[in-house]
């Protein structure tokens, strides 16, 4: 299965400061192991080496089972494999590094995702990118700068009219998983939902049942 035509279902999004205590190893262990259909590692303030650190650890956890995508830093996920790290590609931002340097570093089996916000941001982005990153869908506290809020009725029409898959991110929670799918999203990215929920592996499974029991558009 290509980027193209996956189906990325529950989408985790990390986040240091929603995982507390429990971290970010142990809250991707279990959220895989309760059928997560995606992993994006996401770190703005440790070191370089700290996170190739943890994303050697996450991808010995992963094992393989689900795609693991680097945040914005294109850089941290050729660095990683370079040392041998499982890393399935990235997820990169409109000021992040090109489309095309990414998809020529990494390969043609890559998974390579964008944000988007806008239909002009949309049908600008170049060949290459297998996914589209759409929203914020809602307000969010874990990215304060976010857009303003699509709703699910705006996330519907940009997704009608994207050329390329759409996953919806942005302040998603159980309620907003059906509606999203029926919309047309190939997949749901959930960052608090997940790292901030008191009991990780039933909150994940709920989350994965609600989408897979779900029709798609």
């Amino acid at each position: 299965m290509t980027g193209f035509d996956r189906d990325y279902g529950i989408y985790l999004v990390t986040d240091r400061g929603l995982c507390g205590e429990r971290g970010v190893l142990d809250t991707v262990r279990q959220a895989v192991d309760a059928g997560v259909g995606c992993v994006q590692y996401r770190e703005k303030h440790a070191s370089d080496a700290e996170q190739l650190a943890e994303i050697a650890a996450l991808a010995e956890i992963i094992d393989r089972r689900v795609p693991l995508l680097v945040n914005d830093r294109l850089d941290l996920a050729i660095a990683a494999r370079r040392r041998g790290i499982v890393v399935d590609g990235v997820h990169l931002g409109q000021d992040d590094a090109p489309v095309g340097e990414a998809r020529a570093v990494l390969g043609p089996d890559a998974i390579v995702g964008h944000s988007a916000e806008t239909i002009e941001q949309i049908t600008a982005i170049p060949g290459g990118v297998d996914y589209i990153g759409v929203g914020a869908v809602h307000a969010t506290r874990t990215k304060p700068d976010h857009p303003p809020e699509l709703g699910i009725d705006g996330f519907a029409d940009l997704a009608a009219r994207s050329p390329l898959p759409c996953v919806a991110i942005g302040g998603i929670q159980m309620a907003d998983v059906a509606p999203l799918r029926r919309s047309g999203a190939v997949g749901a990215a959930v960052v608090s939902a997940i790292c901030a929920a008191d009991d990780v592996a039933s909150t994940t499974a709920e989350l994965v049942r609600e989408w897979d029991r779900t029709s798609f558009a």
